[in-house]
């Protein structure tokens, strides 16, 4: 008997152990299989059976042959992803498909992204409370996916499953439910660790912070970009770890929306092997302290990037950027006629200290506002209209304090002369700050290299890069002090240095005309209100307070009304925040399209080349160029004749992307000129000083050059 039981129960029990072991296992529920000799693709549920009002999973599980593989969301350089179309029963909704990560799948000089061996496209279906239990949910697919090795074969497939309803849900086991969990342990979860997207000249930098990464923990790490084409998918992304920050650099592609953030998965290998993907979206802006991809490896060399500041500097006194400025060095300088060499030394020395304080704090506030996340670059302070607008009425203080209206400083200096053109040490120093404050929204020959790398570096490096510019705009002035005998060639003091003060104010009247014109492309009509109202009062305080100065017992009075006008005036500035900029404007008189990041995109997609061109209100320089070089009967020739497209960018208000285009190419200041050939060829970068000449024989060149 105990025989015949054994010869009964073991054929039994090895039945029951091979149904649980086969395929799908108990209750598993798995639709008929579309095979070929590349995949056996079916439709499967994580529920072998769901409760009315629960949410399950169905997904399409992709068994693939040796070698070959499917696609991303994203497929890389070649490829496309699989599709899949649901028929649902009335009621039920469905999900899209929950993306796992995907693998790099090199193929020559291409890389793809995607999934090799078994993977499963989940979705979430969605039962209604309404479901009766006892019935089955009959749920139909449609879907079709490329398949590739070294061919690539589309392959579609029709499926159909039936998920019952009953009082309780009954998870799938066996080989479904591995494969579901397979496929978990690819979802993408949100990354733990704040992100921020840099650029470093051509390249994008990719930088990660948090406690726990460490070179122990991250052996290896690849960014996979959410939307095609917006960085080079077969790019090799080199990989930096220090304690606290991971960073990669990527090659920018041809479609990548610099206005937009760059969403993505971050793939993250750890020392066992295993792999995590995050989610990151991070927007183009600057890079966490301490710089990114080899912060230490600045766009120039560090001695070569502070001779260019230095040259720029220079040069910045020739750039018509400083002419606000002249009349206040045209009366340093003859102040200086006469005067004992010990008192030119030191008025040469306090100037450059002058300039070295403000190119320090100008400095420091540029790479504090931008630490903090906001997209500025050099001359970013006259991107806001309040700074104008005080800039405007500075400079009509000093052109009526030259014209003899009003005399300041008697308290301070006992010469009764302002504080930028007070005689003594004083009036040397705030020369300086002046001369920087004005001067710097636009930038001279070596300069956008020298910001540019200034600007990637670590905060010292950088500051000491400013200073260095600081010191070639100051060297002039400063070599006075060092050879005091040239001030000695100069006339003797006499009434024709009175006559030069008075004649300087016109040029001090000038420029903050010309900063009511830049107000006009900033805030429209209620700016230019706010700005000429306050001028009426900056000029009623002045006078009220000149006659302060001249007169007796109504000095009181006089100087009361004058703090009263002042006060005034600055009471008009919050106005500003009501008044609104300008509407679109033509880009320009000479046939230029506005620049967008997405149109330049599309001709560089075509092949076709495009002059761009970036401008502001603020910009001198811009303006002259314009004038002399662009908008000329050769150049416009040139541009026609040659089927190049003219694109111009107006940073006059902040725009974040012409920020992230100037600092592609290591800039942060204005002018900037550059030519992308036809072809997709390299672009060049233009001078910033800009003649006829030098631009129709860069056209010409590089569009007859194959």
């Amino acid at each position: 008997m105990r025989l015949a039981w054994t010869r009964i129960a073991l054929p039994t029990l090895a039945g029951l152990l091979a149904l649980l072991l086969s395929p799908g296992g108990a209750g598993a529920i798995e639709s008929t299989a579309q095979q070929s000799p590349r995949a056996t693709v079916t439709l499967v549920s994580e529920a072998a059976a769901v409760a009315p009002g629960e949410s399950f999973r169905i997904g399409l599980r992709q068994r693939l042959a040796p070698h070959w593989h499917t696609y991303w969301t994203n497929p890389g350089d070649a490829g496309t992803p699989p599709e899949i179309a649901l028929t649902l029963p009335e009621g039920v909704t469905s999900g899209e498909i929950a993306w796992p990560g995907p693998d790099r799948l090199p193929f020559g000089p291409l890389v793809n992204f995607g999934y090799e061996n078994e993977i499963v496209l989940p979705m979430t279906v969605t039962v209604p409370p309404t479901a009766q239990p006892g019935r089955t949910l009959p749920i139909e697919a449609r879907a079709s996916w490329l398949v590739c090795e070294r061919e690539c074969i589309p392959e579609e497939g029709s499926f159909r499953i039936e998920v019952p309803v009953e009082a309780t849900g009954t998870p799938a086991g066996g080989e479904i439910a591995a494969a579901f969990a397979a496929a978990d342990a690819r979802r993408p979860v949100p990354s733990p660790w704040p992100s921020r997207l840099g650029s470093e000249g051509e390249a994008l930098v990719l930088a990660v912070e948090g406690e726990d990464i460490t070179p122990a923990a991250v052996k290896g790490a690849f960014f996979f970009p959410a939307a095609w084409g917006a960085v080079e998918h077969a790019a090799p992304q080199a990989l930096q770890v220090e304690n606290g920050r991971l960073t990669l650099s990527l090659a920018r592609g041809q479609a990548l929306d610099a206005s937009a953030p760059l969403a993505g998965l971050l793939a993250v290998s750890d020392g066992t092997g295993q792999t995590r993907w995050l989610e990151l979206a991070p927007r183009l802006g600057p890079l966490p302290a301490g710089g990114g991809a080899g912060a230490a490896a600045l766009a120039l060399p560090f001695w070569q990037a502070a001779l260019f500041a230095f040259l720029g500097g220079l040069i910045l006194n020739l750039m018509p950027c400083v002419f606000p400025v002249l009349a206040i060095k045209a009366t340093a300088v003859a102040r200086m006629s006469g005067g004992a060499l010990r008192q030119v030394r030191l008025s040469g020395l306090f100037y450059t200290i002058g300039v070295l304080v403000a190119f320090t704090a100008l400095a420091a506030l540029l790479l504090a506002v931008r630490a903090s996340g906001a997209a500025v670059g050099w001359g970013f302070q006259f991107q806001s209209p309040v700074f104008v607008t005080l800039m405007v009425w500075l400079l009509l203080a000093i052109g009526l304090n030259l014209s003899g209206v009003f005399e300041v400083g008697q308290s301070l200096s006992g010469t009764g002369q302002s504080l930028a053109t007070q005689q003594g040490h004083g009036g040397s120093f705030f020369t300086g700050l002046l001369a920087v404050v004005v001067a710097t929204p636009c930038t001279a020959p070596f300069m956008g290299a020298a910001i540019g790398t200034a600007l990637a570096a670590p905060p010292a490096l950088a500051l000491a890069l400013f200073l260095a510019m600081g010191l070639g705009l100051a060297l002039p002035y400063a070599l006075l002090g060092i050879f005091p005998r040239i001030a000695r060639t100069l006339p003797r003091p006499g009434a024709w240095m009175l006559r030069l003060r008075q004649g300087m104010a016109f040029p001090m009247y000038a420029s903050a005309a010309w900063l009511v014109w830049v107000l006009v492309q900033q805030t429209g009509e209620l700016g230019v209100l706010v700005a000429l109202a306050g001028g009426v009062l900056i000029g009623l305080a002045a006078w009220l307070y000149g006659i302060a100065q001249h007169s007796g017992g109504r000095a009181l009075f006089s100087r009361g009304a004058a703090a009263l006008a002042l006060a005034g005036t600055l009471a008009l500035l919050p106005q500003l925040r009501h008044a609104a900029a300008p509407g679109a404007q033509a880009a320009s008189t000479s046939g230029a399209e506005p620049f967008t990041a997405a149109r330049l995109a599309a001709l560089r997609a075509e092949g076709k080349p495009v002059f761009v061109n970036m401008t502001a209100a603020w910009c001198i320089t811009c303006k002259v160029n314009e004038r002399a070089a662009l908008a000329t009967a050769g150049v416009q020739a040139a541009l026609a004749q040659n089927g190049i497209t003219y694109l111009r960018g107006d940073w006059t208000n902040q725009d974040p992307q012409i920020t992230e285009f100037l600092r592609g190419f290591g800039r942060d200041g204005l002018p900037f000129y550059v030519f992308f050939p036809a072809g997709k060829r390299d672009p060049v970068v233009l001078p910033p000083v800009l003649t006829e000449s030098i631009v129709t024989a860069e056209l010409t060149r590089n569009v007859s050059t194959p």
